[in-house]
């Protein structure tokens, strides 16, 4: 039998129970690891903090000046809120092979052998880029962009004063953004299988392409600076050039 639909035909409310059962799946499993995540909460801050100090394995490799960052607190419940948050987001990001799997176990009934085949490859891609993309910003991109303008003084009678709640934000916002952009090379070899992209397309329009990089770089980019953008549209750029060689023809 090539097709995987069911022998059994459901009903729309069939599906909608099917669905329903693996969000509760997902939500279960998502909350039991933030649960966890928050419960170790050293161990999760001495991660998240890391890129504040010197000390920090991408500085060391850089030759970066000793440095060090000092956060402050300005909100009666910043502190706790923050935990939470970065807990939540910490179980959704170990979950995610979770919620990968629940997702394609729900609609790979209603693909055909070929297309299966075809999901795995994707499923799988999608996967390992998000997660290239997050290791890319938490040991380069976040790394550089928190040294320089973390030390950045316009006067030596001016002292940085930056918030935890600046740092948080800039962190996970930075991280899902480039995790979603790692996704370029994966989004573009499906264009190319359904005919909508091709690589002597991508390569007539690499001007245009650097251009926009720049714009959606300066969009994504929260500090809004000139090196930050630079330091968030070369990645881009890389990515651009590995969809062009991912495209068979």
């Amino acid at each position: 039998m090539d097709s995987g639909v069911n022998e059994k035909e459901q009903t729309f409310w069939d599906h909608l129970d099917d669905l329903r059962a693996s969000l509760i799946r997902i939500i279960l499993v998502v909350s039991v690891l933030a649960i966890v995540a928050f419960a170790l909460k050293d161990l999760l801050f001495a991660v998240v903090l890391a890129p504040q100090s010197s000390d920090f394995i991408s500085y060391r490799l850089m030759g970066a000046d000793t440095f060090r960052l000092h956060l402050m607190n300005t909100g009666l419940t910043e502190q706790f809120m923050i935990h939470m948050r970065t807990a939540a987001y910490a179980g959704l990001l170990m979950g995610s092979p979770y919620v990968l799997y629940e997702l394609f176990r729900f609609v790979s009934p209603a693909l055909y052998d070929n297309e299966r085949r075809y999901a795995h490859w994707v499923v799988g891609a999608a996967y390992i880029m998000f997660v290239v993309g997050t290791l890319t910003n938490y040991f380069v991109v976040f790394p550089m962009t928190v040294r320089f303008l973390g030390t950045y003084q316009v006067s030596a009678d001016i002292d940085n004063m930056l918030t935890l709640q600046s740092y948080i934000d800039t962190l996970l916002g930075m991280n899902m953004t480039m995790g979603i952009v790692f996704e370029l090379p994966v989004v573009c070899w499906l264009l190319g299988k359904l005919g909508l992209v091709n690589r002597s397309m991508m390569t007539r329009f690499r001007r245009h392409a650097i251009v926009a990089i720049l714009i959606v770089s300066a969009i994504i980019t929260p500090t809004g600076d000139a090196f930050t953008l630079l330091i968030v549209s070369l990645p881009i750029y890389i990515l651009y050039e590995l969809s062009i060689l991912v495209i068979r023809k």
